[in-house]
């Protein structure tokens, strides 16, 4: 487990992520299709941040992050090992460092957040990422609550957001294995045409 206790170590630890990346700078990143060996994330980086004060501090082990990365990078993407920070403004930080602070043609494609989606005093994840988005993507929430809820009612605690910032794409999943995992099933199928449409490669073709 990966751990960040400071707003300075977020900063460096997401410009040291975007920097060593190779997908950062290669022709993938700049629009071009999947390269052949398939992979819908190939050539693109990604970036996990997990909002949890207990893991920050030690204090608990970091159960979301690990099924996240392993997604991402089964799908191609260069993702590194989650970013671990405390609930609060340290989600902001390392969201800020990931799609302001680092150059354009660096930023990862896809960021997933897991964590600080409920109601306690702490939890502002959706607010500090609504607040970077250029446009959200509402029916995404939507069909997580409802494939939540095939499991437990407390699906539709999470106030989780998905958007959109540039060519990035970004989504709040719940802090739980189980809101992780309902949330791979739903993004994990959109993914390929959530990837096209922002990077501006669909085939709309003719609409009738």
């Amino acid at each position: 487990m990966n751990m960040v206790t400071s707003e300075n170590a977020v900063t460096d630890r997401a410009h040291a992520q975007t920097a060593s990346s190779p997908a950062a700078s290669s022709p993938q990143a700049q629009g071009v299709p999947a390269s052949a060996d398939g992979r819908l994330g190939t050539g693109r980086g990604a970036a996990v941040i997990i909002a949890s004060t207990s893991a920050a501090r030690g204090e608990a082990a970091d159960t979301t992050g690990p099924i996240l990365v392993d997604w991402l990078r089964s799908r191609g993407y260069d993702c590194p090992d989650a970013i671990v920070v405390r609930d609060g403004e340290p989600v902001g930080q390392a969201l800020r460092s990931l799609l302001i602070d680092t150059p354009e043609d660096r930023r990862p494609r896809i960021v997933v957040t897991s964590g600080g989606t409920g109601l306690a005093p702490d939890d502002r994840t959706p607010e500090f990422t609504a607040e970077l988005l250029e446009r959200q993507s509402p029916g995404l929430v939507y069909a997580m609550w409802r494939k939540g809820l095939e499991s437990t009612a407390s699906a539709v605690m999470s106030r989780g957001v998905a958007g959109v910032r540039g060519r990035t794409f970004v989504v709040n999943f719940p802090g739980s294995k189980g809101g992780v995992r309902d949330g791979i099933a739903v993004i994990d199928e959109l993914l390929e045409h959530i990837q096209t449409s922002i990077e501006d490669t669909t085939d709309h073709g003719p609409r009738v």
